[in-house]
């Protein structure tokens, strides 16, 4: 059963992995991704089931931080066992320096230990709320997104 406070931020989460999966190779099946998209769901509902704090979205950021630094992160490594993608397959083709925060209200990511952040998804008054962000520190407002899509878009060229 899923937490119905984190299923926008899941569907967001996981859609985004989907997706660099799916452009890093156009031929991988269809079925095999969306296996992948459901267990890896599953797999960050059960584990952030108990650290989901939707008044205090910052306490807790880091356990739900899904990262990819050099090896993939355990969840990531899981979901394409249990549908069939080989550690070496998701490795080779995920970006190697991948860092996604799935917090209450909001899922952002930063490819590159010096890239931008980008927002994937904020909850509509989030910042209203939350004044300071988990990841301020990593954020300017003022950088240019382009930086983020540029970096996708070489990634996935």
């Amino acid at each position: 059963m899923f937490q119905p406070k984190m299923r926008l931020e899941l569907k967001c989460a996981v859609g985004f992995i989907v997706t660099l999966l799916r452009k890093q190779d156009p031929h991988l099946d269809d079925v095999t991704l969306d296996v992948f998209g459901a267990t890896l769901r599953d797999l960050l509902n059960q584990h952030y089931k108990h650290h989901w704090f939707p008044d205090k979205p910052c306490r807790g950021s880091g356990y739900r931080c899904i990262r990819i630094n050099h090896k993939l992160d355990p969840l990531v490594c899981k979901a394409g066992a249990e549908s069939g993608l080989s550690e070496g397959y998701l490795f080779k083709s995920l970006p190697h320096e991948l860092t996604m925060w799935v917090d209450p209200g909001e899922v952002s990511y930063r490819i590159g230990e010096d890239g931008s952040v980008c927002v994937l998804y904020e909850h509509k008054g989030h910042h209203d709320r939350f004044a300071k962000t988990c990841k301020q520190g990593f954020k300017s407002r003022d950088r240019n997104k382009v930086d983020n899509l540029r970096q996708i878009a070489a990634f996935a060229s």
